[in-house]
């Protein structure tokens, strides 16, 4: 064989390598999207206990087709604070045995007859691409674009394993795996670095299967590779990790930890097995159906063995992320992580917690607003400056995150809601500045040396308690979502108002008398209209709970019709 036909061979193979991994990535997304948010949500609902989150994770992996997504999902929940890690360890061992599916399915092409995915793979990818093209429906699309990729893959594994077959029968491969099988710790690194690489278990082992289908890859070396696999699949969880809170972080420290001591564990007992008990067999070829076999039983002997050990898990993988973070003091969102923008329904939710943990930052802005006019504390102004700054920065990353979920594939209900939550913010931030204003005029007040009397200082009083009572009522009425508490913030802003016209009348009269100086004027009549202006934010806050607690009922009366 000469030089060019060595470079079409090899352009034939990454060619099928190329198919074959990209058949597996569209049909993942195709069965991900065809699953929608029912997974998702089956995640983080079904993990009351460990041994439930194992069968869910089980079940989620095997119709998704990828632990990796699986994983990230987990680790997304974890740092929004959906999950705890007690619950997120079930659902990481039951994704390693729902990604062992995808083996199998490659190594049927080995007993199966008709219905052999290799067979059909063609006409796979004939029909997907007419539902890809031809079908309106989006849950249609998706189901042509699972059907592609099945075809796809396999139309990529079949190109693999005709170009290696060619080489059935040369030394050169043999030996490379010969050497992998006698020496545990390169197959180990092979399999790692290559599934480090391509961030797939499942493609990477089923790479494998094509390649033991030409008869390369001996018992010894297949095993190692995939305990490496193993190991390399936690590279899409770790990475995902990067930048999310120290328990996100430990939950992808749970799956690495994991593997490794499964992959060590069995490794051993491989290396003591092949070279005590049946020496023959390590080197004897292997087949496709044979390493899903090996794959299976890997991962439901490692969750057998180490699920009693997980609370030891949680606490080593804690120790090792809570070591690695550094906490900082700039101002980040604590609920808020885009793992879970596909899935609006728990992204709006968080969202919401996000909103009130601002609505609680300004409201102890206004408290310290009311306390510095009582008490003449100039410390408490540049609390409430450097507070604002806060606000304006997290009231920036609520509605960034908002705008990005406004992207995501919303039903009418989750798109008005966005919008109606990017009100409320900008109603909260309005309050900030209202806070940041008041601050402003009491160090007016302090440096001007402004004397009020009694009476103003009372009516002052009387009117920042209604407008604290109405904007903390208006934030409970958003978090617990209550329609009636929300009805009652318009009586509470009634009050706001009404003593505010009253006040400032009465104040007008004794500027009028002469009772009160022209500067101590302007200070309570710009500080009532910062107050009256706060409970008209809180009313809109309350108004938009009602709006939408009726806008729901209106669409469920129509669906229920």
């Amino acid at each position: 064989m000469n030089y060019i036909d060595i470079i079409k061979q090899v352009f034939s193979f990454l060619g099928g390598l190329g198919l074959f991994l990209y058949g597996m990535h569209v049909m993942s997304v195709g069965l991900q999207k065809a699953a929608g948010n029912k997974m998702k949500q089956l995640l983080a609902a079904l993990t009351k206990n460990k041994f439930f989150g194992v069968l869910v994770g089980t079940l989620v992996t095997s119709i998704i087709q990828s632990s990796s997504a699986t994983t990230v999902m987990v680790v997304g929940f974890v740092n929004a604070g959906l999950m705890n890690l007690t619950q997120s360890v079930g659902i990481i061992m039951g994704a390693n045995i729902g990604t062992t599916v995808t083996a199998w399915l490659v190594a049927s092409a080995e007993w199966l007859q008709f219905f052999n995915p290799v067979f059909l793979a063609p006409l796979a990818v004939a029909v997907g691409a007419g539902f890809l093209l031809f079908a309106s429906k989006d849950r249609t699309k998706h189901i042509g674009e699972i059907i592609v990729g099945f075809g796809v893959l396999f139309v990529g594994m079949s190109t693999m394993s005709n170009v290696l077959s060619i080489y059935r029968d040369s030394e050169v491969f043999r030996n490379v795996f010969i050497t992998l099988g006698r020496n545990p710790l390169l197959g180990l690194l092979a399999g790692t670095v290559v599934t480090g690489i391509i961030q797939s278990s499942s493609a990477s082992v089923a790479i494998l299967q094509s390649v033991a289908m030409s008869g390369f890859v001996p018992f010894g070396a297949a095993v190692y590779i995939i305990m490496g696999q193993n190991i390399g699949t936690c590279v899409t969880a770790i990475l995902s990790s990067i930048g999310a809170s120290r328990n996100a972080k430990a939950a992808s420290y749970i799956h690495l930890i994991f593997n490794i001591l499964g992959s060590i564990i069995f490794t051993v007992i491989a290396v003591v097995y092949f070279k005590i008990f049946n020496t023959v067999i390590a080197e004897l070829p292997i087949s496709a159906t044979q390493i899903s076999i090996i794959h299976s039983m890997f991962n439901i002997i490692n969750t057998v063995l180490l699920y009693h050990f997980s609370n030891q898990l949680i606490a080593l993988a804690k120790r090792l992320a809570w070591g690695k973070v550094q906490e900082t003091e700039e101002i980040s969102a604590v609920h808020l992580d885009e793992r879970i923008l596909d899935t609006p329904y728990f992204a709006i939710q968080n969202t919401v917690k996000e909103i009130v943990r601002l609505g609680d930052m300004v409201n102890v802005s206004l408290k310290l607003a009311a306390e510095t006019l009582a008490d003449r504390d100039t410390s408490k102004i540049q609390t409430i400056l450097t507070r604002e700054e806060d606000v304006d920065t997290l009231t920036r990353l609520i509605a960034s995150y908002l705008v990005k979920l406004s992207s995501r594939e919303l039903n009418e209900q989750e798109s008005t809601m966005v919008t109606s939550l990017i009100n409320i913010i900008n109603n909260i931030e309005r309050v900030g500045d209202h806070c940041e204003n008041m601050a402003e005029l009491a160090q007016f007040y302090i440096d001007e040396n402004v004397i009020l009397s009694d009476t103003a200082h009372g009516e002052l009083k009387q009117v920042m308690d209604a407008t604290l009572i109405c904007y903390e009522a208006a934030i409970k009425a958003f978090e617990q979502n209550d329609v009636k508490a929300a009805e009652s913030v318009a009586k509470l802003e009634d009050e706001v108002d009404r003593l505010e016209a009253l006040y400032r009348e009465a104040h007008i009269d004794r500027l009028k008398a002469g009772v009160c100086t022209p500067t101590g004027g302007v200070f309570l009549l710009d500080a009532l209209t910062n107050l009256e202006r706060i409970g008209d934010h809180a009313l809109n806050i309350s108004e938009y709970v009602i709006d939408e607690n009726a806008k729901y009922n209106k669409h469920k009366r129509y669906v229920n019709a």
